[in-house]
């Protein structure tokens, strides 16, 4: 990576100064595929060089570990994970990310979640909330010594708090990370992240609203109703004061509509599975009553291992293939 140095007081402006032999990506020494002009060609300046003994792969890669061009700190590393000299300044930025608490790095992942369901970059959003609570789970030296420095009551109260910011700072990033995986269509990872999120605050109305939605999803009427029923008993069907008239509050009318659309959803299912049942039945009772008449009338039948080839033809009764007197 090229420097910028300062020039001397005593550097004169009409000398030529040296070819420079810094190159913007290192030259690769792999082996290159011999061809018949290689032996006519002239040898290439080294950043020319540089760039031609590389894929555009290649390139793309080392691009996106300096800071014009970089989509993630994480890519900072090279291939081997360890930080070269001249990324040295990535380490650093990729260190600010966990400068300060738990709660107030966790904060800031929560917050650029935030900004990614905005625009509905549903991935993005995930990572950021992934990050915090893993920020959250981390050991802090600093906030080690603050908690061994705090001392007396005072620091036990201070830390009764710190605990009680970080654990509403994971159930939003659990609650919010569950509606980037509903909306990503993951929804057993959606149940798992509710799940987390319930046994953070049992109360909290939309991990019940999100992990209805994900066993809808899955087909799951039973417990998409079960679970619909226990936000219905957390949100209040009091009605609420507008300027035109008194409604019930827009949360109780939400798990409402859902357990509306989940009771007309398990309806169909019922009818679908009635009708299939039924049709099974039926096609077992035929099969049975056409072997009673083949045997009745004294038919020989020869079972092989290989269905025979009847085309569109079929053995049946008729005209009723439910009455062995049938033909």
């Amino acid at each position: 990576m090229s420097r910028i140095q300062e020039l001397p007081d005593d550097f004169n402006s009409s000398n030529p100064l040296p070819p420079s032999t810094e190159t913007p990506f290192p030259i690769s020494t792999k082996p290159k595929a011999q061809d018949a002009s290689s032996t006519t060609t002239p040898s290439l300046p080294p950043a020319m060089d540089s760039v031609r003994s590389h894929t555009a792969d290649e390139i793309v890669q080392m691009m996106k570990r300096t800071p014009l061009f970089m989509t993630n700190l994480d890519e900072a590393a090279g291939v081997d994970g360890e930080v070269s000299e001249e990324n040295i300044e990535l380490e650093a930025l990729r260190a600010l990310q966990y400068e300060g608490t738990r709660a107030e790095v966790a904060l800031g992942f929560k917050e650029r979640g935030n900004e990614m369901v905005g625009e509905k970059r549903w991935r993005d959003a995930k990572e950021f909330y992934t990050k915090g609570i893993l920020a959250l789970k981390r050991q802090s030296g600093q906030q080690g010594a603050q908690s061994k420095n705090g001392g007396g009551d005072d620091g036990s109260e201070q830390e009764e708090k710190e605990k009680e910011r970080e654990r509403k700072i994971e159930e939003a990033c659990y609650v919010n990370r569950a509606l980037c995986n509903l909306e990503l269509k993951n929804y057993r990872s959606t149940l798992t992240d509710t799940s987390h999120t319930l046994s953070l605050s049992p109360t909290n109305t939309k991990a019940h609203y999100r992990s209805t939605l994900a066993l809808l999803a899955l087909s799951k009427y039973n417990l998409a109703l079960d679970t619909c029923a226990r936000g219905l008993a957390l949100t209040s069907p009091t009605l609420i004061s507008t300027n035109i008239a008194m409604k019930p509050s827009p949360e109780h009318l939400a798990f409402r509509s859902l357990q509306s659309r989940i009771l007309a959803a398990k309806q169909e299912a019922d009818e679908k599975e009635a009708k299939k049942a039924t049709a099974d039945e039926k096609r077992r009772k035929e099969q049975l009553t056409l072997s009673a008449a083949i045997s009745a009338r004294g038919i020989k039948v020869r079972w092989t291992g290989k269905q025979p080839d009847l085309e569109d033809a079929s053995i049946c009764l008729r005209p009723d293939p439910l009455s062995p007197t049938s033909e």
